[in-house]
């Protein structure tokens, strides 16, 4: 069985299609992997753990970096719970705990 990627809400995917071109082609380049192998077996540089059961898509293109925290529900299913594109070298914290908060409310209504 494949894997399959739902979105939090309707905003997020919003915002991954208003990415920049390049970033955006890298990010559905990485959700189709992760789709066909899962998060396991796709690993670094294109996804990231962030430790308690939150992952990170690391989409890269020409225009900057963009970057999708997830987390896996259920057997094979995962949620995008935020996206945002990187202006600074670390991952804002605020970015981070939005994904928890979000994580948590997933899990708890999953």
């Amino acid at each position: 069985m494949k894997w399959k990627i739902d979105f939090y809400d309707t905003k997020i995917t919003k915002e991954i299609l208003d990415w920049p071109e390049g970033i955006k082609a890298k990010f559905w380049r990485i959700a189709k992997l992760i789709e066909e192998f899962g998060p396991h077996e796709v690993k670094m540089p294109h996804i990231k753990p962030m430790g308690q059961g939150l992952f990170e898509i690391r989409a890269k293109g020409q225009e900057g970096i963009g970057r999708a925290l997830f987390c896996i529900e259920k057997k094979q299913i995962i949620i995008i719970l935020n996206s945002f594109i990187k202006k600074t070298q670390k991952t804002p914290q605020n970015e981070i705990e939005i994904a928890r908060t979000r994580m948590e409310e997933v899990k708890r209504n999953g």
